[in-house]
C-alpha cells in the first residue's frame, strides 16, 4: 500500500468532512469516501444499534441496506456485533464470506445470497462517544488484506473526529434556533397580554409541562398562531 498517498488522501478527507453542512452529510461523506479510498471496497455503510435495533445511518453502494436490515432482523452479524461492541473488539475482518461463519450461521448464508465476498468494519468512536461501526464490503473474497487494519483505523479516526465536530456544531445551531424561537414566542405573549419577560416564559413553561410538550414546540405553536408578530 502507498502510505504516503494514503496519508495525503486522509488529509484531504479531513478537510472535506469538516466542510460538510450537516451531520447526515458528514455520515454520507464518510461512507462514500471509504468506497473511494479503500482498495477493493465496493460498498460501505455506517450502522449503529439503538435499543437493540439496527439503525442504518449512511449507505454507499448496493447490498449495504439489505445487509443491515438482515442483521437487525436476525439479531446476528459482524456489523451488528461491532456496533454493539459485544466482544470488545474495535475492528473485524472476514476474508471469505462465501464460507459458513459459525458465529453468524443465518446471516452468513444471507450474505452469500447478497453477493458479499468479504467484509471488514471498524468502530467510529472518540473518548466521549461511540457512533457505531463503519463497515466495508467487497464482492470478492480476500479483498481486504492485513493493511486494512491500519488503513481502517486512519479512516475511522478522521471520520469520528469530523462526526463529533459536526454533531457539536449541529447541536449548537439547534440550540440557537430553539432559543430564538422561544424569544420570539415570549415577545408575542408580552405584547399581546402585557406580560413581563419572566411571566411570559412562565406561561410557555406551564403549557410545556401541562401538555407534555418540549418548550421549543410550544414556542413554535405560539409563533404559528400569530404569524404577523413573529
Amino acid at each position: 500500500m502507498d502510505w504516503q498517498r494514503y496519508a495525503e488522501q486522509m488529509a484531504q478527507l479531513a478537510r472535506d468532512l469538516v466542510g460538510q453542512d450537516s451531520v447526515q452529510a458528514t455520515l454520507d461523506a464518510i461512507a462514500s469516501s471509504a468506497v473511494k479510498l479503500v482498495e477493493g471496497c465496493d460498498a460501505a455503510g455506517i450502522l449503529t444499534v439503538s435499543k437493540g435495533q439496527a439503525v442504518t445511518l449512511a449507505v454507499c453502494g448496493d447490498m449495504v441496506a439489505e445487509s443491515d436490515r438482515l442483521q437487525g432482523e436476525l439479531g446476528e452479524g459482524p456489523c451488528f456485533d461491532a456496533a454493539r461492541r459485544v466482544d470488545g473488539e474495535r475492528l473485524f475482518r472476514i476474508a471469505d464470506m462465501t464460507r459458513p461463519q459459525p458465529s453468524w450461521p443465518r446471516y452468513s448464508k444471507a450474505a452469500r445470497d447478497l453477493g458479499i465476498g468479504s467484509m471488514t468494519g471498524v468502530l467510529l468512536y472518540t473518548e466521549e462517544e461511540n457512533f457505531g461501526a463503519l463497515n466495508l464490503y467487497s464482492r470478492r473474497p480476500g479483498a481486504f488484506g492485513a493493511d486494512i487494519e491500519a488503513a481502517g483505523w486512519l479512516l475511522a479516526s478522521h471520520a469520528a473526529v469530523a462526526l463529533a465536530t459536526a454533531r457539536t456544531v449541529d447541536q449548537l445551531e439547534h440550540a440557537l434556533e430553539t432559543r430564538h424561537a422561544i424569544g420570539e414566542a415570549m415577545g408575542i405573549l408580552m405584547e399581546r397580554h402585557q406580560l413581563s419577560e419572566d411571566d411570559a416564559f412562565g406561561v410557555l413553561r406551564r403549557i410545556s409541562q401541562d401538555h407534555n410538550l418540549k418548550l421549543r414546540d410550544v414556542a413554535r405553536r405560539v409563533r404559528a398562531d400569530h404569524p404577523g408578530q413573529a
